[in-house]
């Protein structure tokens, strides 16, 4: 396998509070010939980013303290060229339009590889799509009350009964929504 010289090749931020999604897709870029830092929260990922501004980033939405948000605007008030790519297990649309307005390039769920990683960079490097979709589909109810009770089970750091009572529905009730599999729309 050939790497490219060390100053030839990209850099990339890979920050995520979960040490093996973090480790195992770093390897996976540097075995790809890519220079990658890892950071488990926004404060290690700031020092980071101040030290040596990375090309790319890829930044998780929920971390302990700062959100991944909040991390996408302080790496861009370092360095307005890097490319910011969110990842997230609980994705929504406003989150998505939230990460799109403060300058990520692009939004993945979790889980994503490499692969998946590098295409929505690649495609983020495409010139933008002007057209709207004709078909452009709204999730469906089913899907956003799916989406809403596993982000309000994350936040209650996987409690269900403090989950049930924030959505103000019986703890029963929401262990049998969670036995169901995710509306496809």
């Amino acid at each position: 396998m050939s790497t490219a010289p060390v100053d030839q090749r990209p850099s990339l931020l890979m920050v995520d509070d979960d040490t093996t999604l973090r480790e195992r897709l770093a390897r996976a870029f540097r075995e790809r010939g890519w220079d990658v830092t890892t950071a488990g929260n926004h404060d290690e990922a700031m020092v980071a980013a101040r030290r040596e501004s990375p090309e790319y980033a890829v930044v998780d939405l929920r971390m302990p303290g700062h959100s991944g948000l909040e991390l996408v605007r302080d790496l861009l008030a370092v360095d307005a060229s890097t490319r910011v790519i969110v990842l997230t297990g609980y994705g929504s649309i406003s989150t998505t339009v939230d990460a799109i307005r403060l300058g990520a390039v692009n939004y993945l769920p979790k889980p994503a590889d490499a692969d998946d990683i590098l295409a929505a960079f690649a495609r983020a490097e495409e010139a933008p799509n002007v057209a709207a979709p004709e078909t452009l589909q709204a999730p469906s109810l089913a899907r956003a009350e799916w989406e809403h009770i596993h982000r309000v089970l994350a936040d209650s750091a996987g409690n269900i009964s403090e989950a049930a009572r924030k959505l103000g529905i019986h703890r029963r009730s929401l262990q049998r929504k969670l036995q169901k599999y995710p509306p496809s729309r």
